[in-house]
């Protein structure tokens, strides 16, 4: 199966790399500084277990959108405030019967892109630990699960995904695993990103569990406004990612520390403006918000 992936940093250059090293063609399409690395020596993935390249013929990489052009299956992985203009872009390349699935943060990227494109979309619930630790050269620190909400692709796509080393399954409540990967990303980013530390570091300081379990409870509240039915352990699975991942950084951090805009709009941002909406209060989000923000207009000021 021919495979693209919009938006290559290290989401999408992992899964990518997966589903080359099983013998599908995959074509990533990202920045010009990593294609350059990837075309040459092809895409190094390191894990725990190995480290290796994927090239050609399996796996190569542009940075022309209409590479998409063909593939069967694309996965989406721009950051969300690039949807719709990622989507408009790609729209005109797609195959009729491509399946897009959305791996990315927030909860509503998948509605915003059906809105640009007539292709199947599908969202994808992403629990994976990444980093690109160089041009071209994308590091998995744990995890690589994904949840995919129902279509007339999904169930294929999953045991595609899955015979890939992809542990992938199809949920009708997609929408319930989003919310509480928002609820996950609003605890932890923010705060890994305005202190620069990784998830086991930074719980270890005074007073994080406390303001993180005060921003879980905000988020918790405006999904249950929201009519969201969460799983029943959501505070127990946010404790349980300083545990599972306590080298990792949030995408936030990372985004930071590059001098990039985050995504914090569709994090804490999102939670604010639907409290504000829902009539329920959100103090904890919202100062989270604005230091991130205030950060990050500091940084590219200055730059």
């Amino acid at each position: 199966m021919k495979v693209a992936v919009m938006g290559a940093g290290a989401v999408g250059c992992y899964y990518g790399a997966m589903l080359a090293r099983a013998g599908h063609n995959v074509v990533l399409i990202g920045r010009a500084q990593h294609v350059e690395a990837i075309e040459r020596d092809g895409l190094r993935l390191e894990t725990r277990l190995l480290d290796e390249r994927i090239g050609r013929p399996r796996l190569t990489a542009s940075v022309d959108v209409a590479a998409v052009a063909g593939a069967q299956l694309v996965l989406f992985c721009v950051k969300s405030p690039d949807t719709e203009n990622a989507g408009a872009s790609i729209g005109p390349h797609l195959a009729a019967d491509a399946l897009v699935l959305t791996l990315q943060n927030g909860v509503d990227n998948a509605e915003r892109l059906r809105g640009v494109i007539a292709q199947e979309v599908a969202a994808a619930v992403v629990y994976v630990a990444t980093e690109m630790a160089g041009p071209g050269h994308v590091r998995h620190h744990g995890r690589g699960e994904l949840v995919i909400e129902p279509s007339s692709q999904s169930e294929a796509a999953a045991r595609l995904l899955a015979a890939a080393g992809v542990p992938t399954e199809v949920s009708a409540n997609v929408r319930g695993a989003l919310w509480a990967k928002l609820i996950i990303n609003c605890a932890y980013n923010a705060l890994s990103a305005i202190a620069q530390l990784p998830y086991g570091r930074l719980v270890a300081g005074a007073g994080v569990r406390d303001s993180m379990r005060d921003v879980v409870a905000e988020c918790i509240a405006v999904a249950q406004a929201e009519g969201v039915t969460l799983p029943p352990d959501i505070e127990q699975a946010v404790r349980r990612i300083a545990d599972s991942m306590p080298g990792q950084y949030s995408s936030t951090a990372q985004d930071m520390a590059r001098g990039k805009r985050s995504e914090i709009d569709h994090l804490n941002g999102l939670v604010v403006v639907r409290g504000e909406a829902l009539g329920v209060a959100t103090p904890v989000n919202r100062l989270l918000h604005t230091l991130v923000k205030l950060i990050e207009n500091k940084t590219n000021s200055a730059i």
